[in-house]
């Protein structure tokens, strides 16, 4: 970016830190502070808003809207499909030759004749830059809009109390600042808001924080805490209540909401990845060749010749022939091919440019749940009080969870799940449903912390049981059952028990208590009153488990160069566990408090050795992952919630699946069909095959073309006459280019795709100026041999061409003169063929070529049938209508030895080039 773009980046920066300092301080005040004084604050009361107040609260905090960006017109995409700088200088030169070409010679201006005109060249540039924008546009148009589809979640109305109106239902987007709220199962969180009043009120924010459990919100005052989101008095936009209800007063609306924050994070440009920087960077390394090499080629010419139209429309063909004229579209075509092979790989390309970046990633940032786990709780262990697994334990786990009638938590599912999956091992846990009867039930209430069901068996015998929270739980029990016996539960014991949790909490396991109780009192009397002198049966240790596949991803992205940093909201303690498991080293962890009071720069430097960050809110990820692209890598981001949006957004490449919220994939470059490492890695490896065969055709391309306007160069001011005419130059260019086409299905060569590649335009000068001029060295032996020996044989009788005019005069004369010219153009037009394609073999790997590393098929005939055709042309009408003469057959008994000798030198030179550079491509 210009020192403009950074001052504008950094001005957004700060304003948005800004907007989000106000943000938390007011849902900090809110969660913090007793509801007298929050409604006081928010000038507002549990009756509500006056019509009056309304005004003033939307005037002073603003509207419940949400920035929403701007769908691209079809002129802008348009352009950024056409236009770069590379295609800027083909559309200039296209340009140039239109009038040099077509309009001066059709007018018959400037002595020109009409049989001159010649639109060929305007027609093989403009038909490149089609096709390739075209593609391009084609492809990209069908990405749809990340914050339309983000806004496009949230529920139009919400229910709200306002003076004179009970319950009154309203457009979401008139809510205000200090409206009360009225929320129950099912509904959206129309803003951020302080909860006043609840009844088992749960809301699910997973997509919001990446807890993938449901959160109680409760009205009870709480303590300063490190992040807005772990306060459990405060509901955000965009997260859904699912069960209870409750009544609450809005603190933040519109873009101050965390919700709304994201979705101007989305709305904003996207930033310049590392592809895009990279092809720019070689379109220019190209152009400034080109503006050295045009004006000499001129004035060379101008000088030698004197005829400085000729010098000039020589110059434009210079430039034409330095110009790989299809680099858009083999790049485009690479890119394409690329999105067809990931397709095949459970890989979707939504962003063409996106393949390059993600053969690129050298740093991929994920999101623990769901992409390291599986995305569900799983019953791990059941445990009696003597750390040993127990069946008893998980027999009353399940009694409790299956005939409970509220809400069934993701823990209760679990519980049901592990018992039926052991049934087939235990016949104490067969029928357990069909052998118990339920008899009572004590709910779940956040006070308590537990949930008890009162059973009964067959023969009439009643129990109690209970579970919940391990410190609850303990209050409410008098014995345990220890080595098979219950025993009371004396502090020696609490102190084991308490021990053992601390040790399972540490390893990331969420510990609850198991208790029970035999025929607690008289039917229909049970209450809260009956939880106590409980016996407790042992512990219930819960896990978000890793995936099969994630520790055999994670080594084989460390075995191609790619390093993993988790970035989640979750727990440390439980993302430290995963972590371990997986097989993936915690060199140093930091949490989102850590990050806040951290600068930029003291991110940037704590980043590069810090393999987890847990806690993060979506702000804190995208700050991440921008610090780290500003450390020179090239990461990508993989992510499945709104949470995540931000920071995809942020990313060289946004990684999704299709599992994933709409934001989510709407924000994404490429979404997964499976969420697998293992699919990111096979697709990581597409990436760098494509732009392998990109940076091939690019170095071959432009080393070649640029060999060959070296040659020119020396030839027009040493030779009496043009090596080569404007036309033979351009039709040399277009049958190459087409014998190009088949290198995006060219084979790559595995050592090249074992770590990132990054684009680096300073190698594509290096080596040009290195490989270019190696075929200048035979371009010269043949000028030297066409001049001074095969064209005095074959057309003077050995009589050189500076020495015609002292032998022949009149007719005879430039008959003579013609059929030198022709021969010598026609030998240099196929030793110029055979050198510039046969290169490719030679440069598309370090290896031997054909021998330690072969051309894909495509790659080898398309290049066999160029050099073919163009052998060829100088014998037929084609030839002789370009001013070819037929070359006699003793020409290849030179050409083939100039070609060999041309291979192993360049062979040498590209040893040479690989031990000074270190690579190839």
């Amino acid at each position: 970016m210009n020192k403009k773009d950074n001052r504008l980046a950094a001005r957004q920066a700060a304003e948005k830190a800004v907007i989000r300092d106000e943000q938390n301080r007011r849902l900090e005040f809110a969660a913090t502070n007793p509801l007298k004084e929050i409604l006081k604050s928010l000038h507002t009361t549990f009756r509500g808003l006056s019509a009056e107040d309304v005004a003033i609260s939307r005037s002073k905090y603003g509207s419940n809207k949400v920035t929403r960006e701007k769908r691209k017109s079809l002129a802008k995409r348009l352009t950024e499909a056409f236009i770069n700088p590379f295609t800027a200088i083909l559309f200039c030169l296209a340009l140039v030759s239109t009038m040099t070409d077509m309009v001066f010679p059709y007018y018959s201006l400037l002595g020109s004749e009409p049989e001159d005109f010649d639109p060929l060249t305007v027609i093989i540039i403009v038909t490149m830059v089609m096709i390739s924008g075209i593609l391009r546009f084609v492809q990209e148009s069908r990405s749809g809009n990340a914050a339309e589809k983000l806004l496009n979640m949230i529920t139009t109305t919400c229910t709200v109390t306002r003076k004179e109106q009970e319950k009154a239902e309203i457009p979401m987007d008139e809510l205000v600042v200090g409206d009360i709220v009225h929320l129950s199962a099912g509904d959206m969180l129309p803003a951020d808001v302080r909860i006043l009043t609840a009844k088992d009120f749960f809301v699910s924010q997973a997509s919001l924080t990446g807890e993938s459990e449901p959160i109680e919100k409760t009205p009870n005052v709480n303590a300063q805490k490190e992040s807005v989101t772990d306060y459990s008095n405060i509901a955000f936009m965009g997260s859904n209540v699912v069960s209870g209800s409750a009544t609450a007063v809005a603190v933040c609306v519109g873009d101050s909401t965390l919700f709304g924050s994201m979705a101007s994070a989305v709305a904003g440009e996207a930033v310049e990845t590392s592809f895009t920087k990279g092809v720019n960077a070689v379109s220019w390394v190209l152009i400034r060749f080109m503006m050295v090499m045009v004006p000499l080629v001129f004035f060379i010419n101008g000088i030698t010749k004197g005829d400085w139209l000729e010098a000039f429309l020589f110059g434009i063909s210079i430039a034409v022939g330095l110009t790989p004229e299809m680099l858009p579209m083999i790049v485009t075509t690479c890119l394409a091919k690329g999105a067809v092979s990931m397709s095949k790989k459970k890989t979707i390309v939504k962003n063409l440019n996106s393949i390059q970046n993600f053969g690129a990633i050298d740093i991929l940032c994920t999101d623990k749940t769901g992409t390291l786990t599986q995305d569900k709780v799983v019953l791990e262990y059941h445990l009696n009080v003597n750390g040993e697994d127990d069946t008893r334990v998980l027999r009353h786990a399940y009694l409790n969870s299956y005939f409970q009638t509220g809400y069934k938590n993701l823990m209760d599912i679990a519980i049901i799940h592990k018992t039926e999956e052991a049934e087939a091992e235990d016949p104490r846990l067969l029928d357990l449903s069909e052998s118990y009867v339920k008899v009572d039930e004590i709910p779940f209430d956040f006070t308590r912390r537990r949930l008890t069901t009162v059973v009964q068996d067959k023969a009439g015998k009643t129990q109690m049981v209970t579970k919940g929270a391990v410190e609850e739980m303990l209050s409410i029990c008098s014995h345990a059952e220890c080595d098979g016996s219950v025993q009371p539960l004396t502090d020696a014991v609490r102190r084991h028990i308490l021990r053992t949790v601390d040790e399972l909490n540490d390893k990331g396991f969420r510990v609850l208590a198991i208790a029970q109780k035999s025929n607690p009192s008289p039917v229909d009397a049970f209450g809260v009153k009956d939880e106590c002198d409980m016996v407790l049966l042992g512990y219930l240790a819960f896990l978000d488990p890793p995936k099969e596949s994630t520790a055999a991803a994670i080594k084989a992205l460390k075995e191609h160069g790619v390093t993993t940093k988790i970035l989640t909201g979750d727990n440390d303690k439980v993302t430290h566990t995963i972590c371990k498991q997986v097989g993936l080293e915690v060199r140093n962890m930091l949490l989102g408090s850590d990050i806040a009071h951290m600068t930029d720069e003291e991110l940037a430097k704590a980043a590069e050795f810090t393999d987890v960050f847990a806690k993060l809110t979506p702000d804190q990820k995208a700050r991440v992952v921008s610090v780290l692209r500003a450390n020179g890598h090239t990461v990508g981001f993989m992510g499945d919630g709104i949470n995540d949006a931000a920071a995809m957004k942020a990313a060289d490449i946004g990684i999704s699946v299709d599992t994933a919220v709409d934001v989510a994939k709407e924000s994404a470059d490429i979404i997964l069909l499976e969420k697998d490492l293992l699919v990111l890695e096979q697709g990581i490896i597409e990436g760098r095959k494509t732009y392998a065969n990109m940076i091939k055709y690019i170095k071959m391309t432009a080393s070649s073309n640029f060999g060959n306007m070296f040659s020119v160069l020396a030839a027009s001011a040493l030779l009496p006459f043009l090596p080569m005419m404007s036309v033979h130059l351009i039709f040399l260019n277009l049958i190459y280019d087409l014998s190009c086409t088949a290198i995006p299905w060219d084979n790559v060569d595995e050592e090249f795709i074992a770590k990132p590649r990054k684009w680096d335009a300073s190698s594509v000068g290096s080596f040009m100026i290195w490989i270019g001029p190696t075929s200048s060295i035979f371009d010269f032996t043949t000028y030297i041999f066409m001049y001074f020996v095969f064209c005095p044989m074959f057309v003077s009788n050995g009589v050189l061409f500076n020495d015609l005019p002292t032998y022949y005069n009149g007719t005879e004369l430039l008959t003579m003169q013609a059929q030198y010219i022709g021969l010598f153009q026609a030998g240099w037009f196929v030793e110029s063929m055979w050198s510039q394609t046969l290169v490719i073999h030679m440069i598309r790997t370090p290896k031997l070529p054909f021998i330690q590393s072969r051309a894909s098929a495509p790659v080898t005939l398309l290049t066999m049938a160029g050099i073919a055709v163009l052998t060829v042309i100088p014998f037929t009408g084609l030839g002789a209508a370009l001013g070819f003469v037929a070359l006699p057959a003793s020409y290849f008994a030179y050409l083939i030895p100039c070609i060999l000798l041309y291979m192993a030198l360049a062979t040498s030179l590209k040893k040479a080039y690989v031990r000074h550079y270190g690579e190839l491509l």
